[in-house]
């Protein structure tokens, strides 16, 4: 059995029986609904959860990237609560659930990592939620700036209004707004 000395639930993806999985851009890792059969770790590109809604509006739950565990809430659920996407060309590393489910059991060192990384995880959900609570485009993007730094590349702007559950094009008109503005 491996022992995990810091805090980085990481190390675990890499003893015997883990595999490597490249997705390219757009590609299911897991659809909402599907038996929880596995547990990953993105380690390279980005993994993002997304909930779509009843009108057909997508909602980022989590944007997994290098050194993310994917989903940690799988872990004790039978089926997946999202689908998991691959938002840009990506590889995952995976680790069958009993397997994981056995290392949590038996190592104290991985147990005590885990539950620091679910803690990380609840402070981050926390932060989101505060977002959504904002009532304007513009207090929430505020928000996400505050948290993320600078505005990303435009064509990564779709992803922000998913993250703050605006339209595109709500989103685009705050950004022009402020664009026009000298004191934004």
């Amino acid at each position: 059995m491996i022992s995990i000395m810091s805090f980085d639930c990481s190390s675990a993806f890499y003893i015997p029986g883990c595999w490597d999985r490249v997705l390219p851009p757009g590609a299911f890792l897991f659809h909402q609904g599907e038996a929880v059969t596995a547990m990953f770790l993105v380690t390279k590109g980005e993994v993002q959860l997304t909930r779509h809604q009843r009108l057909g509006q997508a909602i980022v739950l989590q944007q997994a990237k290098p050194g993310d565990i994917l989903a940690e809430a799988s872990a004790f659920a039978a089926t997946y609560h999202c689908d998991g996407i691959a938002h840009s060309k990506t590889t995952v590393r995976g680790m069958a659930k009993g397997d994981f489910l056995k290392l949590f059991r038996e190592n104290a060192n991985f147990a005590q990592a885990w539950a620091a990384q679910l803690a990380r995880e609840v402070q981050t959900t926390r932060l989101r939620s505060e977002i959504l609570s904002l009532k304007t485009v513009t207090a929430r993007l505020d928000a996400w700036l505050n948290w993320h730094g600078p505005l990303p590349e435009k064509g990564e702007w779709i992803h922000i209004a998913r993250q703050i559950a605006v339209s595109p094009e709500a989103l685009y008109r705050e950004i022009a707004k402020r664009r026009r503005r000298p004191d934004r």
